[in-house]
């Protein structure tokens, strides 16, 4: 193999899609350099890096973790949590930060959205990437309806992510390690435009309430979120694409009180009352397993 690696070599040489290593490449997780608008990959640095990633592994599974669920926000969960008393903590940061934290044993659970493009399959492949050689169960928490949120009537009449690149549009973006973001991104790409095509305002949103309240304010035009937080605000939504969000876990931690508290509480009537006012949500799977690595 060459001493630098394509995006596409690398890749290959990793066992990762190229949508993966893109994403890791831009969060500098991985040694890279974009030189001319192209990654490219130092091939003996790409191996010492998988070596530690390998010996991290090894060492950082099994310990004790805090009852946290780490990554992405998701406001059915935020509201589960507290309403189910089942002692969880939420630390939200996106959908690769909840897998990272979860994998440093940071968290009993992360909570994830993250769409395989290679197979279009939601989660288990990026589990299977960032947390190799673990005993990882997916557990459904619900499909959620993605896409724009306009103000109320939606007076620029989007119809669709194209519509993102007019250059009068100011649009809230989310953090790069978010589940939105990279949704996004992947969106825009099979449209033909590139990210940096859009006008996104300078601070991105942390959340998804964020994402609706930059557009009640009048801050943005337009953002990418769940039909949930434009129903609850009373503001316009252009439905784009319906996702599977999922609460992954090493299995042992599946067993413990405080998931199993959280998992018994949303087979009940008050949980399902509640996605239906929200909008946008479908329930009907939660808590069934997705995947099992």
């Amino acid at each position: 193999m060459p001493d630098v690696l394509t995006l596409k070599e690398a890749a290959a040489f990793l066992r990762l899609s190229e949508r993966s290593l893109y994403a890791f490449a831009r969060e500098r997780r991985v040694p890279a350099a974009q030189i001319g608008g192209k990654w490219i990959f130092p091939r003996a640095r790409l191996e010492r890096w998988l070596a530690g990633q390998a010996d991290t592994a090894a060492t950082g599974s099994g310990g004790a973790a805090p009852p946290i669920i780490a990554g992405s926000h998701d406001p059915l969960l935020d509201w589960a949590v507290r309403q189910s008393g089942c002692g969880l903590a939420l630390r939200a940061g996106g959908s690769l930060e909840g897998l990272s934290v979860l994998a440093d044993s940071g968290a009993v659970a992360a909570a994830v959205h993250l769409l395989d493009a290679d197979t279009a399959t939601f989660n288990e492949q990026a589990a299977r990437e960032m947390l190799p050689g673990r005993a990882i169960v997916g557990i459904v928490w619900a499909w959620r309806d993605q896409g724009l949120i306009v103000p109320q009537g939606n007076p620029l009449g989007l119809t669709g992510v194209a519509d993102l690149a007019s250059p009068k549009l100011h649009v809230i973006g989310r953090q790069n390690r978010a589940g939105s973001h990279l949704l996004l991104v992947h969106l825009l790409a099979e449209a033909g435009i590139r990210l940096e095509q859009v006008r996104l305002l300078p601070e991105p949103a942390l959340a998804e309430d964020e994402v609706a309240a930059a557009v009640v304010d009048g801050r943005a035009d337009a953002g990418f979120g769940i039909r949930a937080e434009a129903d609850q605000r009373g503001l316009g939504f252009v439905p784009l694409i319906r996702e599977r969000f999922d609460l992954v876990m090493e299995r042992r931690h599946y067993f413990e009180p405080p998931l199993q508290a959280l998992l018994r509480f949303v087979q009940g009537a008050q949980h399902k009352a509640r996605a239906a006012r929200l909008g946008g949500y479908d329930v009907s799977a939660v808590g069934t397993v997705a995947f099992n690595l």
